[in-house]
């Protein structure tokens, strides 16, 4: 996996983000970006650094287009710094985007593959400000079974309905990112609501390897209340956008890749009907 790149991609479920389309048509940062297959190779950044205390994760829930998993860290017990970060930022959250089929979902794609995506979302007091979010993008590979994932799996038959959510104690998600160092970062935007664009996006180059069986287990969450009529919670991924005027740094070269910036390609609407 050398490369992240995007591809067009002609999913059946975007309706979910339809709500958000005028989003797609502004300049400035758009969510999930279209990047060029060479990236800027920069010596200056640093390994990142994870450190998360399990017991700062208090409880799962299910919002209506996703679960997230919650943590309460007013001490900066889970927290991540260096890498390209000036600061540290706490955990906040974190969930996953998929699609109803393992092979798509991606909001980025490497070497023309699509992944499933993990997403831990990261906050400091400047949240709202310039740099305020960073968010870990992990690629989900279909593979072995993940011991760690089967807790969250065997709690999810308990938030299965929206606005359900349970106690969620005692788990580590740094067992859900790869050991692998190597990440690409740039400056983009929240793929869900609000859509904040004061992110640090670092997508791990690694992807992290689930079964079939867990991914099937996600898309048995409903995206309605209790009572109302079923339709299941797929789709919760937001479209591919194009890189705009930004650039995409990494810390590892490959074939492809430049010491210098590349100037990206003029960025073309791929608005959706």
């Amino acid at each position: 996996m050398n490369s992240l790149r995007v591809i067009p991609q002609a999913f059946p479920g975007k309706m979910l983000w339809r709500k958000f389309q005028i989003l797609r048509f502004m300049p400035a940062r758009p969510c999930s970006p279209e990047i060029q297959p060479w990236s800027v190779y920069d010596l200056g950044f640093k390994p990142l650094t994870i450190s998360y205390d399990p017991a700062t994760c208090c409880h799962i829930w299910n919002n209506g287009y996703s679960f997230h998993v919650e943590f309460e860290n007013p001490t900066d017990k889970s927290v991540i710094k260096e890498g390209p970060l000036e600061h540290n930022y706490r955990l906040k959250q974190f969930h996953f985007c998929l699609e109803a089929i393992d092979a798509w979902g991606s909001e980025h794609t490497t070497d023309i593959n699509c992944f499933p995506e993990l997403h831990l979302v990261h906050w400091n007091d400047a949240a709202l400000e310039e740099n305020g979010l960073v968010v870990i993008g992990v690629f989900v590979k279909l593979g072995k079974h993940h011991k760690e994932l089967q807790k969250l799996v065997d709690t999810l038959l308990s938030i299965k309905h929206k606005d359900t959510h349970v106690e969620f104690g005692s788990f580590d998600p740094s067992h859900l990112i790869p050991t692998c160092l190597d990440y690409w970062a740039y400056s983009g935007s929240l793929t869900t609501p609000s859509l904040s664009k004061s992110v640090t996006w670092i997508i791990k180059r690694q992807p992290v390897e689930v079964d079939h069986d867990h991914l099937e287990q996600f898309w048995t969450l409903l995206f309605i209340s209790e009572g109302e009529k079923e339709k299941r919670r797929v789709d919760n991924f937001h479209p591919l956008q194009p890189l705009m005027n930004r650039t995409v740094h990494s810390t590892f070269q490959h074939d492809d890749e430049l010491n210098v910036q590349v100037k990206p390609k003029p960025a073309t609407s791929q608005a959706t009907p």
